[in-house]
This record gives C-alpha cells, structure tokens and sequence, in this order.
C-alpha cells in the first residue's frame, strides 16, 4: 500500500447496505405532513390571506438555502480531493432532490404570490422609487434574474449529483426504490471501463465543482439581495448575501450530523461510519458557527459604527418592540450556545450534544429567516403582538414534509454510500489526476 492510499472494505460489505430501505411509516409521515401543510397553505393563498404567502417564503428561504448549501459542500469535497467523506457524502447528496420542488415554488411565488411577498412590487413604475432601484426591481427583470439564477444552479448541482452516484449505480447490482428503475438503467447505458470512468468523472466534476462554486457564491447573493433584503426597499448591505448562504451551509452541516448518525443505525454500518467522521464533522459544525458569528457580528457592528439612517434603521426595527425576543434568540440559539457547547471534543462526537446544539442551529436559522421577511413586511410591532402562529407552523410542516419526503425518495432510489470510491483498487489515483484518454499522470502544473 502506497503512502496516498486508504484502506477499503471490501466491495460485498459495502453492497450488502447500499439499498436498505428507509421505514415506510417515516415516508407516510413525511407525505402526511406535506399534504397537510399544503392544504392549510391552498386554503390560505385562494383567499387572498398575505401571512399563508408570508410564510410560504421564509420556508423556502430556510429550506433552499440548506438544499443548496449541501450540494455546494459535496462538491466541495471534489475540489479538495476529501477522502474522509467518502462513506458518508451521500447523505448529504440527498438534499438535491429539494431542489426541483424549491425551484416550482419559487415560481409560484414570483408570479402569483408577489403582492404579499415584496412590499414593492406595487410601487414599481411608480414615483416612489429612485431610479436605479426603480429600474432593478423592474418586474420583467426580477423575474430574469430569479429564474436564471436559481434555475442554472439547481440544473448545475442536479448534474452533478448525478454524476456522482451514476458512478456508484454502474458498479452495483441493480436494487432500490422502483420510481428509479428507468434513472438507474440511464445512468449504467454506456458505462465503460472503471478506471477510465473514475478519471473522466473525476475531471468533469473538478471543473463543474468550481463552476458551482463561483456561481453559489454569486447566485446566493442576487437571490439573498432579491428575495429577503429587498422587501426592505431602503437597506442594503454587502455583507448580506454572504451571511444568508452562509447559515444554509452551516445548518445544511448541522443536520448532517445527525442524519449521519440516523444511517449508520439503520444501515449497521459502524464499521464503514465511525467516530472519527463523527468528530470530523462536529468540527466542521464549530467552525462555521464561528465562521456565521464572525460575518453577523461584522456586518452589525459597521451598520451600527457608520451609524448612517439608510443602514440602521433595518437593525433598529428588529431589536425594538416584538421583535427584539426573536432577534436575540437567533444570536443566542445560532451562535452562542453551539460556540461554547461545542468546544470539547466530547461535545462533538457524543451523540445527545451533537443533536442538541443541531437542534439549537436548525430552529435559530429558522427564526433568523422569519426576522429577516416579517419585519419588513409588518414594520413595528408592540410586545406579544408577533405575527407567528397557524400559518407559519403550518407551512414549516408542510415545507418539512416535503423536504423529508422528496430526501427519503432519493436515499431510497440510489446507493446510499459512495461504494465506487470507497472499493474501486483505482480510487486513490484521484489524488494524482490522469489524461482520460491516456491514462498517464497530468504533469503538476496540470
């Protein structure tokens, strides 16, 4: 064995878990959820009422955003060349199949809930607007940007995603959920030799990595600036778009961490998922709580150190009045207590903890999400006169439902590990990359 390679079971041990099935009785309950949230959410939006689109929004926020994120962190792990994720990638490759349903309800969103979203939409065409935003949340504009953007990412981590588990289903016998029977026998047409298949996918995901990463760190801003800084039409900020992507990457780690945990007991697989991975992404959860911290605080602290009208007043509205409880509950919730809590080794890799400190960052975002929409939309509130009730836990249950479900389809439809690159006697070449049609190592500078 060669210094850059790793040790790897064998390719039997790893089949015997690719397909083993999520519970039924999760799913329904999943699919449950989703129907009821949707329900309340249709009987909201056919008469009129702003808070079931109000609602609809944060939700789409909050759940894109860790979608999104995760499929960013998958890839990566390609440009880092990461082999300590190999057992565990998958489940973080699962979140793709929000994607699609977060995409149609974007659009339903821009097109026919836009009145109760956007608090300007009205005024556009209109005096009340200076002339640059006038032209930028132009109605035919906006729209460009929001089905351009989200569209040509989404496309961009779904091809991905099936690049990646294209490789694992070509070297597995054919199992899992019948929905995807015709998507796996697409993905085994013309899949040639393994060592040739490993460096083309190999050097196709290299460049779609850094493709994805230069277009999530732009595509979030614009969307960030367009669907939940914009309902303020006066604030801006250049730190906005970065702090919002950013809390979907670190939830997206956080409920990692646990789902990590959730498979290895379904799978039995505690010999191919250990402790140390469980470490490794406790860590990666503490720094960027620390990293979400770093950018909230700083782009605090200049809005209130410049002390300009236009910038302050957005962070006024949301530390005075009803608001003030939720804002310092994101703060603590989001940053304070996983900062402190995950300081110790223990923390990270005792399963409790780790849940708990997840949990903490899950409903901190989601607050975070609401304080960044509602506010805007409602302005000053006197105390116990928060806008938060039916309708908002109604459509969390239904985003929730449909977010587990669409996840558990997926899981259930492919190999649930990376079983290519964790068998393959060719897997640790990656670490020196080969002319595809050669097959001779790539001089360094290649």
């Amino acid at each position: 064995m060669t210094a850059h390679e790793t040790p790897a079971p064998s390719r039997e041990r790893v089949q015997a878990v690719l397909y083993t099935p999520i519970p039924a009785t999760i799913k329904h309950a999943f699919l449950v959820m989703w129907a009821a949230g949707f329900a309340v959410f249709l009987f909201g939006a056919v008469r009129g009422n702003g808070r079931a689109w109000q609602a609809f929004h944060v939700n789409w926020l909050f759940f894109t955003t860790i979608a999104s994120a995760a499929v960013m962190f998958v890839a990566v792990q390609r440009i880092t060349t990461a082999r300590w994720s190999r057992s565990v990638i998958r489940i973080m490759e699962g979140f793709a199949a929000f994607l699609p349903f977060a995409f149609v309800a974007l659009l339903l969103t821009i097109f026919v809930g836009n009145t109760h979203v956007y608090p300007w939409w009205n005024v556009v065409g209109t005096d009340v607007l200076k002339p640059e935003k006038e032209l930028y949340l132009g109605h035919g504009f906006f729209w460009a940007r929001s089905i351009g953007v989200f569209g040509a990412l989404t496309a961009l981590q779904l091809w991905y995603v099936w690049t990646s588990v294209r490789l694992d289903v070509g070297v597995s016998p054919d199992g899992g959920a019948a929905w995807a029977t015709g998507i796996r026998a697409a993905m085994r047409r013309g899949f040639g030799d393994e060592r040739r298949e490993l460096h083309t996918t190999h050097s196709l995901q290299g460049k779609m990595a850094v493709a994805m990463a230069l277009l999530f760190g732009f595509g979030w801003c614009v969307l960030a600036w367009d669907h939940s800084m914009s309902l303020d039409v006066h604030f801006f900020s250049t730190m906005y778009g970065w702090q919002v992507f950013m809390g979907g990457w670190l939830v997206a780690l956080m409920i990692f961490s646990g789902l990590v945990r959730w498979f290895n007991r379904l799978l039995g697989a505690q010999d191919l998922i250990t402790e140390r991975q469980y470490h490794d992404i406790g860590k990666l959860c503490f720094a960027f709580t620390a990293f979400w911290g770093y950018l909230t605080f700083s782009q605090y602290l200049v809005i209130w150190y410049g002390n300009l009208p236009e910038e302050t007043h957005f962070f006024t509205l949301r530390l005075t009045g009803a608001w003030k409880s939720v804002t310092v509950s994101v703060a603590v919730l989001t940053f304070v207590l996983p900062f402190f809590g995950l300081l110790s080794v223990k923390a990270k890799t005792w399963t409790p903890t780790m849940l708990f400190f997840a949990a903490c960052s899950f409903v901190g975002l989601w607050l975070q999400r609401y304080t960044e929409v509602y506010p805007s939309i409602y302005g000053p509130r006197r105390a116990g006169d928060l806008p938060l009730g039916a309708w908002e836990v109604a459509l969390f249950v239904g985003f929730l439902g449909a977010f587990g479900w669409l996840y558990s389809q997926f899981m259930d439809g492919f190999p649930k590990m990376r079983i290519f690159l964790m068998t393959s006697a060719y897997r640790d070449e990656v670490q020196v990359p080969c002319d595809v049609e050669t097959m001779e190592p790539l001089p360094a500078h290649e």
